[in-house]
């Protein structure tokens, strides 16, 4: 075991059983005090090697004089390595991001560099959660009928110990316990809206309806609307499921997963089971997409190959 430990590179992620004790003296140079007697240990993903050490990443400037500006060139050119080291991590993980300037509708405005895939290398070796919130901003001339430049957001991103379902379990949770919760504490507020935009009650289950995208297309098929089962879905169609899945089922909430990967981001993972699928989902409500995620890629290898994809393309 000790032999096959020493193989793995740092920043690996790791599963391991044992048994865990306090130890008798304290332990120096880590913040939990507590020992584990190791009986198994998994690589669940073998980092590639650092091109420097994280010691070096955290010497003060006077230590790294003679190589300073070349150092500091790295560092900002490899964000997702500086975001490991302490005072990136007691800090906001935003940090060094880049601002672009930039016409809004005719008024200047200023971008800021999403560290979308900085986070996500940071989450394959960490096993982190995030939840962040934000505003955010589209300059489309767009005129459909749900189309924003502005509104703001909620960011989620969390690890995934054995399959990505376990993100949508947590949808499926948050949103049926925000569902029961209006309508048991809210109904003077309810009934305050209802009479300006009249509604009916929201139909949904106590455990959230799950369909393969498969599944959805047949539904469909069935009722007589072509789509291509290999692409994405239009409005039209999204709607039409809506209605099909209401009168199956009896939910307006539903999840819709295991997209075609070749209508999805190319950070997103493919099904294991079968490559032309994706480990992602939408969450519906009526016919209306008011979600979507997905386990993203944390093999290099392949990340590297979903962006030259999208290059040649």
């Amino acid at each position: 075991m000790v032999k096959y430990v020493s193989g793995l590179s740092r920043e690996s992620v790791i599963v391991v059983e044992g048994l865990v004790s306090v130890p008798g003296v304290e332990i120096k140079g880590t913040t939990q005090q507590v020992e584990v007697q190791v009986r198994k240990l998994y690589c669940v993903s073998k980092a590639a090697v650092l091109p420097i050490n994280f010691e070096d990443a955290v010497r003060s400037d006077a230590e790294i004089e003679k190589a300073l500006q070349i150092f500091k060139q790295f560092l900002l050119s490899e964000g997702f390595f500086e975001i490991h080291t302490p005072k990136l991590t007691a800090g906001s993980s935003e940090g060094g991001a880049a601002v672009f300037r930039l016409d809004y509708n005719g008024q200047p405005a200023c971008l800021a560099q999403s560290p979308q895939l900085y986070k996500q290398m940071v989450i394959c070796g960490d096993f982190g959660r995030l939840f962040e919130i934000g505003g955010i901003y589209r300059a489309e001339n767009s005129h459909t009928h749900r189309h924003l430049c502005e509104f703001t957001g909620l960011d989620v991103e969390m690890e995934i110990d054995w399959h990505y379902s376990e993100v949508m379990d947590i949808f499926d949770l948050l949103f049926v316990t925000i569902f029961y919760t209006l309508n048991e504490t809210c109904q003077k507020d309810l009934e305050a809206v209802g009479r300006q935009y009249p509604f009916e009650p929201l139909k949904y289950l106590p455990e959230t309806l799950r369909l393969t995208f498969e599944e959805g297309v047949q539904m469909l098929k069935d009722d007589g609307v072509e789509v291509d089962p290999m692409g994405d879905l239009n409005t039209e169609a999204k709607r039409k499921l809506g209605q099909l899945v209401l009168e199956k089922y009896g939910t307006e909430f539903y999840i819709l997963h295991r997209y075609p990967l070749a209508v999805r981001p190319f950070y997103m993972m493919p099904c294991h089971d079968n490559p032309a699928y994706s480990n992602s989902f939408d969450v519906f409500i009526g016919g209306e997409e008011i979600i979507s995620g997905a386990q993203r890629v944390y093999v290099l290898e392949l990340l590297e190959e979903g962006h030259k994809h999208v290059a040649l393309n």
